[in-house]
């Protein structure tokens, strides 16, 4: 299940459980509607573990890094990633991918309390 929730200047992108065979087409779509984000907000994802992307999904997710990082650079105030097993490592790869705030964390509540210190700040 891939759903794009836009709550005032939160827009929480989930991948999880029950996973369909339309995720890999929902989760790309929702990237591209995070890209267009024309106000500035907060990114929080959760993803389950389990989702997976094809080699062309990959290439396409990677594309859209690419094609949006001025954007979401520009726009995005922080990010947070929540996902089994996040750490360090992810966290840093990320970093290297955008220069906002971000942290990759395995609970939900800490990753909304990161991004709510980071509303409105920048």
């Amino acid at each position: 299940m891939v759903d794009l929730e836009i709550a005032g200047s939160l827009l929480t992108l989930r991948f999880l459980p029950p996973y369909t065979e339309t995720d890999e087409r929902d989760y790309l779509a929702a990237l591209v509607r995070v890209g267009q984000h024309a106000e500035p907000f907060e990114l929080l994802t959760v993803f389950g573990g389990g989702g997976k992307l094809s080699p062309a999904g990959e290439r396409e997710q990677a594309l859209w890094f690419k094609a949006t990082r001025g954007h979401v650079s520009t726009h995005c105030r922080a990010a947070a990633i929540v996902r089994p097993g996040a750490n360090k490592k992810m966290e840093e790869t990320f970093q290297k991918l955008w220069p906002m705030p971000l942290v990759a964390l395995e609970d939900e509540t800490a990753a909304r309390a990161f991004l709510a210190a980071h509303r409105g700040t920048a």
